[in-house]
């Protein structure tokens, strides 16, 4: 493609933006020193501007003044990359000059940039790159480049166009939008974005978690708006956080007036086109599905689970529909193979065929959705009408082989349907920890030379069913007992599976999991002069994969949310029976730690020659705020407290 020319008012906002002398902005960071200079870079200006016309297409300049501060700065600018999705946009290097620290000044020869197919994994679906090599760098060295780019802001759910300048036209006609992450990575001593539209045109914006400096202005027949941060230094990230779109400064601009309106068009879009439209095959396939079933749940449950395991996850391109519409009924039964829409929209239309009101919807899987209606979507769903007339959610691309209609990992997150009347954003709520619960309980004898017989059963539901059962549905069948003796030396690596038996293991929705392990452990535990030395097996790293709170870093205070991966209960019993004449001399133990987002109650008693353990915890959320840190550390503590050694002696 040649290269394009800026509109006259793009060159007003790149000019406006590129009069800015960097020599002061280095002056700025050097007297502003700390992070400014100690860091391996420190970017002096990072601009953006961008004007949209009346279609909602947009002329982007981005522009970036970089200073080296160190050898390790000098590696991480040799190479300069861009992504961009050729479906909706087009980016080109415009000018990369080096401003060399002895004084020399340096332009660089863009005919050696190379434009290349992006690494992609899971979809693929032509992204693609831009890269120039700087080369050598040294310290005090200062880049400055621009990149050039027409189109629209890039999201996952795009309609590509077939003409060259029609595929520049945002899907939503003559609206526009963009969300700009104002974080850094890099001290920054300026960053800021401007905006050029029709005056005309309906523009809201929105500053979030942040302040910054905004100038909103007429420009003859144009709207320009300016924002800038100065100053700014990277967030110290927290481990487990949640992700950086709901904590750092952000700037959301939109055309669209509210969520109603987006749901509207994205539901014409698909119902025009005949995204839902009967296939006699798939039609077949539901009757043949529904055969003699008459609860409408079940109806439900049944068509979400066979999309979901049948129709195959690969993001390939397919032609039209590759985005907010939909690929129709035919091309998905046929192919068994598609995206998240793909695998929505035929469930959509099984729905309707059997007689549901189903409709897409649109979600941000990882981050929140902000009330401004701009285009923050990276995933599809669906929603099926109940007979109260709210919406269900199902998501068939996260619930293969799970017992769940929505993936309860997607718990507290936004969605927006597209249905006739319109829809505000909603949002899916918390799933209860007793719909997720992991159940062990060990009955289990000790000998005089630390060998430990038993019996543990496994019970689980939920998400935690989905990962127990996962030898069922992933693994090999002739690896089945290596696999769930793999997991059982995780208490011990001289543990012997003596046998197995399973309950509701090869039909998912039969009904939870439950598996029953005989099992042997040599030398569990250390003898010595009459004195065994025990840790509670219950307490062992078994089905740790499950307890997923345990990989919550244990740090003294929170500033931000984090993140577990769903709601939790797990509940750890164990009976052990001492040879005859052994008591407990060390080890009780009853605590409790209530809170709201959290809890625990541990005990260990004994009586005569048995030993009770009982370790229950609670884990109310998948998304926490920073102030629930205190009862989540708390019981996770209290959890904790049962995995110290057990002593017991001969009498």
């Amino acid at each position: 493609m040649k290269k394009f020319v800026l509109t006259a008012a793009a060159i007003l906002s790149a000019t406006c933006l590129s009069a800015q002398s960097w020599q002061s902005l280095k002056k700025e960071a050097l007297n502003a020193g700390g992070d400014f200079t100690s860091s391996p870079t420190t970017v002096l200006l990072d601009s953006t501007a961008v004007s949209f016309n009346d279609l909602g297409s947009g002329i982007f300049v981005i522009r970036r003044v970089v200073m080296v501060n160190s050898d390790k700065g000098a590696m991480e600018t040799r190479v300069i990359k861009y992504d961009y999705d050729p479906l909706t946009a087009f980016a080109e290097f415009g000018e990369i000059t080096i401003y060399r620290n002895d004084g020399s000044v340096e332009m660089l020869d863009l005919s050696s940039s190379c434009d290349y197919p992006a690494p992609a994994k899971g979809v693929y679906w032509g992204a693609r790159q831009i890269m120039c090599e700087i080369g050598r760098l040294s310290k005090g060295d200062i880049i400055d480049y621009t990149i050039n780019k027409r189109g629209f802001t890039y999201a996952l759910l795009l309609n590509p166009q077939t003409e060259d300048e029609e595929r520049f036209i945002p899907p939503m006609r003559g609206h526009f939008y963009d969300i700009v992450p104002f974080w850094v990575d890099a001290p920054t001593v300026k960053k800021v974005y401007q905006t050029s539209l029709p005056a005309e045109k309906n523009l809201q914006y929105k500053f979030y978690q942040g302040e910054c400096k905004i100038n909103d202005e007429k420009q003859d027949d144009r709207r320009v708006c300016t924002f800038e941060v100065n100053m700014a230094k990277p967030i110290v990230k927290e481990p487990n956080m949640v992700d950086m779109w709901d904590v750092a400064p952000k700037l959301i601009l939109t055309s669209t007036k509210e969520w109603k309106e987006k749901s509207l068009w994205f539901n014409k879009v698909n119902e025009d086109y005949g995204s839902f439209a009967e296939y006699e095959p798939a039609m077949k396939k539901v009757k043949s599905l529904l055969k003699g079933v008459k609860d409408d749940m079940r109806k439900i449950e049944i068509l979400t689970h066979w999309v979901a395991d049948n129709i195959r996850y690969s993001g390939i391109s397919m032609g039209k529909g590759e985005g907010y519409t939909l690929h129709n009924t035919k091309m998905n039964f046929d192919d068994r193979c598609g995206v998240c829409k793909d695998k929505a929209s035929m469930l959509i239309s099984m729905l309707r065929m059997a007689g549901f009101e189903a409709y897409p919807a649109m979600t941000m899987a990882g981050s929140r959705i902000e009330d401004l209606p701009a285009d923050h979507f990276n995933h599809c769903v669906a929603v099926v009408r109940r007979p109260d007339g709210s919406l269900m959610p199902l998501d068939p691309t996260w619930v293969p082989f799970m017992r769940e209609l929505w993936s309860s990992a997607e718990q507290q997150q936004n969605y927006l349907p597209g249905v006739p009347e319109g829809s505000d954003l909603l949002q899916t709520p918390v799933s209860a920890p007793e719909n997720h619960y992991l159940k062990l309980t060990s009955n289990a004898s000790i000998n005089e030379n630390g060998t430990l017989i038993g019996t543990l059963v496994i019970q689980a539901e939920g998400q935690s069913d989905a990962v127990v059962r996962r030898p069922w549905t992933t693994g090999w069948q002739n690896m089945l007992n290596y696999n769930l003796e793999t997991e059982l030396m995780k208490i011990s690596p001289k543990a012997k599976l003596v046998s197995v038996n399973s309950k509701n293991s090869k039909d998912y929705q039969t009904g939870p999991i439950e598996i029953t392990m005989k099992f042997e452990i040599p030398d569990y535990a250390v003898v010595s002069d009459g004195v065994i030395i025990y840790k509670p097996m219950i307490m062992s790293d078994i089905y740790n994969n499950v307890k997923s709170f345990l990989t919550l870093k244990m740090v003294d205070n929170r500033k931000f949310g984090f993140k577990d991966r769903c709601s939790r209960l797990v509940e750890l019993n164990e009976t052990l029976t001492l040879p005859k004449g052994f008591a407990m001399t060390n080890g009780q133990l009853d605590e409790k730690y209530d809170g709201k987002a959290a809890s625990c109650k541990v005990k260990i008693s004994s009586q005569n020659e048995t030993i009770s353990i009982s370790n229950v915890i609670r884990m109310e959320k998948r998304v926490y705020e920073a102030e629930d840190w205190t009862d989540v550390k708390n019981s996770i503590e209290c959890y904790n407290k049962a995995n110290d050694y057990l002593t017991f002696e001969k009498k």
